[in-house]
């Protein structure tokens, strides 16, 4: 390859603006996948949480008990954060004195419908960076090779006779900034409909279980609200 069209040397002697714009894209690539490793172990993590915690709760085990043993966790995310949330709200309401079981469980959904957007949030932390990576990327490598090749375009001007070898390089060292600006949104693209698809279904687990747990609640409240009706009429017959 001739010397004047190595990789380098077309970098080398692109213009302030396109360099700028190349090194703006370098900066998108590198910052892109920092995210998506991050998302990627936080993603897992994440389901790996629900799979375990799924295999706790219906084994039979003690809500209570469960509830102790998370609360002893040096860290409490994803599921468990909903169910910690919920126990503790629904414990706390339950025995105050004449407590209304639909209040009870009012309050307890309250607390697990937090906890939820809470989690979500987090699970959907920084995946807009990924999409303004993906949706944007393009047009700002686009501009980069624009501006290069009216850069180019405007030095022939100068030149009497314009010949292949004369435009190439310009136009070169201007396409490069499309190609960089693809390298960033293809990735960006890709994972990003990954990431989104997994936190959906999370969150779809979440829902859920946040519907399974409030009927186990709901039926624990009910239960011993009736219990207490019929001591009292015990009492008073």
């Amino acid at each position: 390859m001739n010397e004047s069209m190595t990789l380098w040397s077309l970098v080398s002697n692109a213009s302030l603006v396109v360099k700028f714009v190349m090194l703006i894209l370098i900066a998108a690539v590198f910052a892109s996948w920092v995210v998506i490793i991050q998302r990627h172990r936080v993603l897992n993590a994440a389901k790996s949480n629900y799979m375990d915690f799924e295999d706790r709760f219906w084994s039979g085990m003690d809500l209570s008990q469960l509830y102790r043993d998370i609360n002893q966790q040096e860290h409490v995310f994803g599921v468990e954060s909903i169910f910690t949330s919920g126990f503790r709200e629904f414990s706390r309401l339950r025995q105050q004195s004449n407590a209304d079981p639909e209040a009870v469980m009012e309050g307890t959904q309250r607390a697990m419908r937090v906890a939820t957007v809470r989690e979500t949030e987090l699970l959907d932390h920084h995946l807009p960076f990924l999409a303004t990576v993906a949706s944007t990327s393009p047009y700002v490598g686009l501009f980069g090779t624009v501006w290069g090749i009216m850069n180019s375009f405007r030095g022939l001007a100068n030149v009497h006779q314009a010949t292949m070898a004369t435009v190439a390089p310009g136009i070169a060292e201007a396409l490069i900034a499309t190609a960089i600006g693809l390298f960033a949104a293809i990735p960006a693209v890709i994972f990003y409909n990954r990431f989104t698809t997994k936190v959906d279904q999370l969150v779809i687990n979440y829902e859920t279980f946040t519907e399974e747990f409030t009927n186990i609640l709901h039926r624990q409240v009910h239960k011993k609200s009736k219990a207490a009706q019929h001591n009292t009429v015990g009492k008073n017959g």
